[in-house]
């Protein structure tokens, strides 16, 4: 059983959290600034060092909660029944509509980057699996002769790829798919991917 000020130290953890989110989810990564985010949580600036280290650490937690929630998005668009081909396009439709939904925190996995000399914490960096865990088991089938750790590696490339034309898109690139186009576009690369993977 917690101690009241253990209580207490997780509800400003979480009010912190909630307020960083809040801040990057309506303006991004750019402007988010300590002084905001802990005026935001009703509380003084030194205490957000005292609570989660410092504003870098701040953001992993925001991109954690993230994490959880494409995890979630991704596994409940996988359909009962249905081929590899036809699991790869929900899953990449799925990662599509997460992105346009939540444009700035779905960017702020993948934008923020930790001081010089910092590493990323062993569990953040577990966390990033649901990028790729879906993908695995209908790959698996399309590819049954890839061992382990290449499936792995495989299921990362067609990850990229897909995200790659998202990031395009999303960021206003020129040779990026229009808004538009996105989720046509993505359903007919990962359409290509999957017969390139059979064939």
């Amino acid at each position: 059983m917690k101690t009241k000020r253990e209580e207490n130290r997780d509800d400003l953890k979480k009010r912190l959290v909630d307020a960083a989110e809040a801040r990057i989810a309506a303006g991004g990564l750019s402007g988010l600034k300590a002084r905001d985010v802990t005026a935001d949580a009703g509380c003084a600036l030194g205490a957000l060092y005292n609570v989660v280290e410092d504003l870098d650490r701040l953001i992993l937690l925001v991109n954690s909660r993230t994490l959880a929630r494409l995890g979630a998005v991704l596994q409940a668009a996988v359909p009962e029944g249905a081929t590899p081909k036809e699991v790869m396009a929900a899953l990449a439709q799925a990662y599509v509509g997460f992105a346009l939904e939540n444009t700035r925190l779905w960017s702020a996995l993948f934008r923020h980057r930790l001081p010089d000399g910092v590493e990323v914490p062993e569990w953040h960096r577990a966390e990033h699996g649901v990028l790729i865990e879906q993908i695995i088991a209908p790959l698996s089938l399309l590819r049954p002769d890839l061992d382990a750790q290449m499936l792995r590696q495989r299921a990362g490339t067609v990850f990229a790829a897909v995200h790659g034309v998202v990031q395009l898109a999303l960021t206003g690139r020129f040779v990026g798919t229009p808004r538009a186009a996105l989720r046509q576009e993505v359903a007919a690369l990962v359409d290509a991917m999957t017969r390139g993977l059979q064939g």
